[in-house]
């Protein structure tokens, strides 16, 4: 068995746990890749946006997806000859997948292609979604599985054939009815059976909705692509709450050997020009302790 297999046995992933849990000795070969979506920083120009995240450590640039088509070239521009990269496109489409309404839901998928097709260009790690809102009427939860799943196949090959992907993202119960912990997106994906289609963790959510966040990550393991982070309580700057503590994910993050993005989706209480650098610093402390 793999140390990520022996640490999901650990965690309670499989059918039948060990008797005894041993904590795996697990050499990691994990990286720590922070990014923050474009909205965040207080610079008005995108140019100085990145000059100011770059400065701070910065790797990764998270747009939204709206009108994302129309801005392919200008954020390519902006990010050549720089560290930063795109990381995920954070929604941005229109309609939900698992709606009552079939015309709602063929909506969705073909503003998401227009999204992927632009995602792939920017060579994105992957376009973030949501199944449906809790303002958002959809079907009955056996057959919005159903449904969303047969959808996700014809969108998974549509966005791995641009070097791109889905990427499920769970909420907490406030937000939303369906797929609210990492596991369930991961098993959605395993069940829609193609490179396409991941799953993305929220610290903020997985605050409500996780017993553990090392377990969720070791859980999704291969198919965890992305993560946001904020602070526990009131989504503000990591940091800028006391009980901001982010180790136990880091730890489940080591133990998959996760490679992709770790990035802000979050408010902030004091000046952001503060504020985004004391969590990139409050992130790495803790990446390193974990």
């Amino acid at each position: 068995m793999t140390a990520t297999g022996t640490a999901a046995a650990a965690v309670g992933c499989t059918a039948q746990a060990p008797e005894v849990t041993v904590e795996p000795e697990v050499t990691s070969s994990a990286v720590l890749k922070l990014s923050c979506q474009e909205s965040r920083p207080p610079q008005e120009e995108l140019a100085a946006k990145l000059d100011f995240l770059e400065e701070h450590g910065y790797v990764g640039l998270e747009p939204s997806g709206k009108g994302l088509a129309g801005r392919v070239q200008e954020i390519q521009d902006a990010l050549a000859n720089r560290t930063i990269k795109v990381s995920a496109i954070c929604a941005g489409f229109e309609g939900w997948l698992i709606s009552p309404d079939a015309k709602i839901r063929e909506q969705c998928r073909d503003s998401m292609k227009e999204i992927l097709a632009a995602a792939g260009e920017l060579e994105s790690t992957g376009l973030i979604f949501v199944p449906a809102f809790n303002r958002q009427e959809s079907l009955p939860h056996k057959e919005a599985r159903e449904v969303l799943i047969d959808q996700l196949k014809e969108l998974g090959e549509f966005a791995d054939s641009h070097g791109t992907r889905l990427l499920i993202e769970p909420l907490n119960r406030r937000e939303c009815h369906f797929c609210r912990q990492v596991p369930d997106a991961a098993a959605i994906a395993r069940d829609v059976e193609g490179p396409g289609v991941s799953v993305m963790g929220d610290f903020w959510h997985m605050t409500w909705e996780e017993t553990s966040d090392r377990g969720a990550f070791i859980c999704a393991g291969d198919n965890l692509h992305h993560v946001h982070i904020a602070s526990r309580t009131s989504r503000k700057m990591p940091g800028e709450e006391e009980n901001d503590d982010y180790r136990d994910g880091f730890r489940g993050l080591k133990e998959i050997n996760y490679q992709d993005y770790v990035s802000l989706e979050c408010g902030s209480i004091g000046d952001r020009l503060v504020t985004i650098p004391a969590a990139a610093d409050l992130i790495r402390k803790q990446w390193a302790e974990a």
